[in-house]
């Protein structure tokens, strides 16, 4: 080896730290997808907290808390699919905790309570809002929205089910990347354990 400035150890060109410097490539791959899943797992925070900012009228209704203020936006009466959606947060502590330790069978419980708590509401949605939207998108541009049988958020002045239909975008998103991250933490956690064994 060759410190700077000072002789080279006889027998080496220097050159010889690079097999000892490599990272193998599952270890690579684990901490790269470890990282991004957290991210995804943030933005469903987010999320959440939008969604419950949605929620904040009628939580306030049921605990006879009355804000002018909330009153006043007129918020739409939430759907069962709303509250259930946000259950899904709660498969995040599952997420981050099978990450942290390295365990596949957490992992394959975040992966299939995402692909039930979380997917089956925003489906829901999507089904459910579909009429508006597709009668929001074919109107003609001289038609006021009053006149047609769209559901408008009347302090917005939107379609509800389009603004529902952008959330759900997101979401989907968020999710998808969280199941692509998670499956790829799987592989690469299985890879280091039939690596051990080999050796």
């Amino acid at each position: 080896m060759a410190s700077r400035g000072g002789p080279m150890i006889m027998g080496t060109d220097g050159a010889d730290f690079e097999h000892r410097q490599r990272v193998a490539a599952h270890y690579q791959i684990s901490a790269l997808n470890k990282a991004r899943l957290k991210y995804c797992i943030f933005f469903h925070y987010l999320l959440f907290f939008v969604m419950l900012v949605k929620l904040s009228a009628d939580i306030l209704d049921r605990l006879d808390i009355f804000i002018l203020e909330i009153e006043e936006l007129q918020v739409p009466p939430p759907l069962w699919w709303e509250y259930f959606w946000c259950l899904s947060v709660f498969l995040s502590f599952i997420g981050l905790s099978a990450a942290r330790r390295n365990r596949i069978n957490d992992m394959k419980k975040y992966m299939v309570g995402i692909s039930t708590i979380a997917f089956v509401p925003l489906i829901y949605c999507i089904i459910y809002y579909l009429n508006d939207v597709m009668e929001y998108m074919n109107l003609e541009q001289n038609v006021d929205l009053k006149d047609t049988d769209i559901f408008v958020w009347e302090v917005i002045g939107y379609p509800y089910g389009l603004l529902w239909y952008g959330f759900v975008l997101m979401a989907l998103q968020v999710h998808f990347f969280s199941l692509y991250f998670a499956w790829n933490l799987i592989k690469a956690w299985r890879a280091r354990g039939t690596l051990k064994k080999s050796e």
